[in-house]
């Protein structure tokens, strides 16, 4: 029964450190966008070919590819080296490596502004922190896109099911 025990331990906390992990860096855990809610992303971001788009939080690169087979330049900053890794081999067997382009690095520490669209796929804790962040960064007339959390204080142009559009103003954003 100990040896059983301690398999059993030892399992739970490699799954607790393997969900816990990328929320100490103030992320989400890895949750690929439905193909549907991305159809409805990609519809609101109206990208035009020579835009260049942002996933925060890019994971395996679906969202990646999808932006840049609109014609975009698409670039994605993630933590987790393997959904790097992964991001890189999807967008090569995409044949996308010219458009499409993935970041190992927390957004945090990444300049947002020269981005017409930014797509993310965030948790209610981080969209308030998320939103001074963009607040500070983003030029007017970019499109904000996130997947199931609304800003707090930013109304959206447009929603769809869970699907947020904000389109960035520096003084028309905020709620009353």
């Amino acid at each position: 029964y100990l040896t059983i025990l301690l398999l059993l331990i030892a399992t739970l906390v490699w799954w607790a450190n393997k969900m816990i992990r990328p929320l100490r860096h103030w992320g989400a855990i890895y949750v690929p966008s439905k193909d549907k809610v991305l159809d409805i992303m990609i519809e609101f971001a109206q990208l035009q070919p020579g835009e260049k788009a942002v996933d925060l939080g890019s994971g395996d690169g679906r969202v990646l590819i999808a932006l840049a087979k609109t014609g975009a330049e698409a670039h994605g900053f993630e933590i987790e080296r393997k959904l790097v890794k992964r991001s890189k081999e999807n967008i090569t067997e995409a044949q996308m490596e010219d458009l499409a382009f993935t970041h190992q690095q927390s957004f945090w520490k990444a300049d947002l502004s020269e981005y017409d669209v930014i797509f993310v796929y965030g948790m209610r804790h981080v969209m308030k922190r998320l939103e001074k962040k963009l607040e500070k960064e983003l030029k007017p007339g970019a499109r904000v896109i996130s997947n199931a959390f609304e800003f707090p204080e930013w109304i959206e142009s447009k929603k769809q099911g869970h699907v947020y559009l904000y389109e960035y103003s520096r003084t028309k954003n905020q709620k009353s």
